[in-house]
């Protein structure tokens, strides 16, 4: 298949129901630098206008997380760098960053969460102390972290009560922001655990769209170890129960069982919070890019949408 092909004659890509087609319109992807460097053109594998996410991974130099922004916007994609506040030692540093960031790279998008150290760098602990700095007013579109199985790392005995809390907090801070709201959530393997959150999320008063995280296709025992180490909870005994049947053990896991079920719950009117999908390539960028392209994400996100 050539990686360009990106539209069929009849403007639909080939196979893909329209429920999935819909869903995977807009998706968004994730790069760190160093696997951006493997990237040739990213011309070549995504829609013009996609929304790609920079993985600020603690330890990253600054340079490197700038200069991937930089070939992003020149190679028409949308950046969305990481700001995680524990790996910011100071208000003045992330006023640089962003000023860099804004100035070189035309930024106007970006993830703000915790991060994922345990012990802060500096005078940021949390993604609210980071919006309550004032310093992301001007931008475009803010995202901030979902969890639909939950996070050890704020709730530590189980259960949402103060990650509920904290995304009411943000719900409010959105309200009063010029920026579109999002969030962006850890990945999960199984449907019904993420439209369970959706319904939780309504009850509660938030009403954020929602985008989703969903791994890209990998080796089973790569997206184990992956999950595991994220803290993926219920959906993680998909791939435990795949993993016991020898004769699926090699073969390549897909997300399009979990899709397909989100996009025919969203067709009954269910899961309509979830206006967008992630991926997190943690079978390689070009892997996931070309399984979107041929289950019907080929069109993307329009450059000019927000």
């Amino acid at each position: 298949m050539a990686l360009l092909n990106f539209r069929k004659k009849d403007g639909a890509t080939a196979d893909a129901p329209q429920s999935l087609e819909a869903l995977l319109a807009g998706y968004s992807i994730e790069v760190m630098p160093r696997t951006a460097e493997k990237v040739e053109d990213f011309r070549t594998l995504l829609p013009a206008g996609t929304r790609v996410y920079i993985a600020h991974i603690d330890g990253t130099p600054f340079p490197e997380m700038l200069a991937t922004a930089k070939r992003l916007r020149a190679e028409g994609c949308e950046p969305m760098p990481h700001f995680p506040a524990r790996s910011i030692p100071d208000r003045a540093t992330l006023s640089e960053w962003i000023a860099a960031y804004q100035g070189e790279a035309g930024v106007k998008e970006g993830l703000i969460l915790a991060g994922g150290i345990p012990a802060p760098h500096g005078e940021f602990h949390s993604s609210m102390q980071l919006l309550e700095t004032g310093l992301f007013d001007g931008f475009a579109r803010l995202h901030v972290a979902g969890h639909p199985e939950g996070n050890r790392d704020i709730d530590p005995k189980g259960g949402e009560a103060e990650v509920m809390a904290a995304l009411k907090w943000k719900q409010d801070f959105a309200n009063r922001s010029d920026a579109s709201f999002a969030m962006a959530t850890q990945f999960a393997f199984e449907a019904g655990p993420v439209l369970d959150w959706t319904d939780r999320l309504a009850a509660n008063g938030i009403t954020m769209p929602v985008h989703l995280g969903i791994a890209g296709p990998a080796k089973l025992q790569t997206l184990i170890k992956f999950a595991i180490a994220c803290g993926v909870g219920a959906s993680l005994s998909v791939l435990q129960k795949r993993a016991k049947d020898v004769t699926k053990l090699l073969l390549p896991f897909e997300p399009t069982e979990i899709l397909t079920d989100l996009a025919a719950a969203r067709a009954q009117g269910r899961g309509q919070q979830i206006e967008a999908i992630h991926f997190f390539p943690l079978g390689g960028i070009k892997t996931n890019a070309n399984w979107a392209t041929e289950h019907g994400g080929a069109f993307g996100r329009p450059a000019t949408a927000s």
